[in-house]
């Protein structure tokens, strides 16, 4: 493959300021010529200067000073200009800004002057804010306007040639966050010759690596859970068989509680997988909590008298009637993978307290169990497949389900937190939104 040509993003923006420096200059140059073309173009339309220098030169010598500026004035009127006859050697008559040009060697153009003869001249410039004239304010008012408006557009490209692709590249990893894992970058940015177009080209690169392996994942999960589930039933088949053969019994019950511990994982892992898969497309429908938590109880009642462990439920009354929107099913399951987890890890003779509490639209499941509690630093990652806590917490398991009862309370558009209480056991808290109340 060839490679192609990169080109420094610092190069790009260091060229495209200079260009819009250059430009600058160059065009509030042109932009001044053509405005004193325009004011000296303005001036020769007139009638001629000489023929009027010479009138006004008899009038003055005919019927005096006063009555040579009353005709000035008046044909200065009549063709927009100001006329002023001046001595060749005195020009103080002048305005300040008429001697400055004529002095000045910056102005091309300079006002039009007209020798009439016996030491006198005809000085003629346009009228202020007339046709063709320009004072020399504007002209530096006009270059620095031109300079501000070309910068300021430079510095908008800039800007938006940066961070246009940064916003689309921002936007497109929330999506994938959310679950759309076949975006990607646009590849009008990642072929861009620059660090913006590596940038892009590598983010693609390592999403589709990121989704590939996370698909991968789901369908060992998913392999593994099916093929799991075949031998394990005739498994069980086998062992029952055995049993009523007369086989040792103590024997038979320990490879029994193997086979249901397979199996039971088995579950949990098809469980996640189900949920990963669906993510917010599963089947919703009003149900109650507290029904739900009622039979988690129930079917845990066994389990908690095995263990020496007692369970004890605190309910408000009006969490009776309040429904959420979801599926009994998985709500169950991660209700009492929470309750599992906690009587797992409580002491013989401690308790496991069960709560049921509404809260401004929310309604609140919190299991506290009196068991030596969890690590700050491994909190953040109880959630996380597989993981165990074991230094802190000595219990049995694979570490999936708190996995699952978070994946499903997020599916419901819940929330859901683990932390030590006050007691030293861990307490977690699992929120739905409220559906309706009865």
């Amino acid at each position: 493959m060839k490679r192609r040509l990169i080109i420094p993003l610092f190069w790009r923006i260091f060229l495209l300021i200079w260009l819009a420096m250059a430009v600058t200059v160059v065009v509030s140059n042109l932009a001044s010529r053509v405005m004193l073309d325009r004011e000296r173009a303005a001036i020769e339309r007139q009638l001629e200067l000489r023929d009027l220098g010479f009138e006004v030169s008899a009038i003055r010598d005919n019927r005096g000073r006063r009555e040579a500026h009353r005709f000035l004035r008046a044909q200065g009127d009549e063709l927009g200009l100001h006329l002023m006859m001046i001595s060749a050697d005195d020009d103080n008559r002048l305005p300040s800004a008429i001697r400055s040009r004529i002095k000045s060697g910056w102005y091309r153009q300079k006002p039009a002057i007209v020798d009439v003869g016996d030491g006198y001249r005809l000085v003629a410039w346009p009228k202020m804010h007339g046709e063709g004239w320009l004072e020399p304010g504007v002209f530096r008012f006009m270059e620095m306007g031109l300079a501000f408006v070309l910068i300021t557009l430079a510095c908008w490209l800039i800007a938006r040639f940066v961070s246009r692709p940064m916003r689309h590249m921002e936007s497109t990893a929330q999506a994938i966050a959310g679950g759309k894992t076949q975006l990607r970058v646009n590849e009008r940015i990642a072929s861009r010759r620059d660090e913006v177009g590596q940038l892009a080209t590598a983010f693609n690169a390592m999403t589709e690596q990121l989704c590939t392996l996370l698909e991968r994942q789901k369908h060992l999960l998913r392999d593994i859970s099916h093929d799991l589930r075949t031998p394990l039933a005739r498994q069980r088949v086998a062992i029952e068989l055995a049993s009523e053969g007369g086989v040792e019994a103590e024997l038979m019950a320990s490879i029994l509680r193997q086979n249901e511990r397979l199996e039971t994982m088995t579950g949990q892992i098809l469980t996640l997988y189900r949920v990963t898969e669906q993510g917010g497309d599963i089947a919703r429908e009003p149900v109650r909590p507290v029904d739900l938590l009622n039979h988690v109880l129930q079917d845990a009642a066994d389990y908690a008298e095995h263990q020496r462990v007692d369970c004890k439920l605190e309910s408000m009354p009006e969490s009776t009637g309040v429904s959420v929107l979801g599926d009994a099913g998985l709500l169950q399951r991660a209700f009492d993978n929470i309750l599992q987890n906690a009587l797992d890890y409580t002491p013989p003779g401690k308790v496991v307290h069960v709560a049921l509490a509404l809260s401004a639209g929310w309604v609140s499941l919190t299991i506290e169990d009196e068991g030596p509690g969890v690590a700050d630093d491994l909190l953040e990652h109880l959630f996380v497949p597989f993981f165990r806590a074991d230094k802190s917490r000595g219990g049995q398991g694979w570490g999936l389900g708190l996995a699952i009862a978070k994946d499903i309370v997020l599916a419901h558009d819940g929330e859901i937190t683990a932390g030590n209480s006050e007691r030293g056991g861990l307490q977690v808290v699992a929120r739905l939104p409220i559906f309706a109340v009865n």
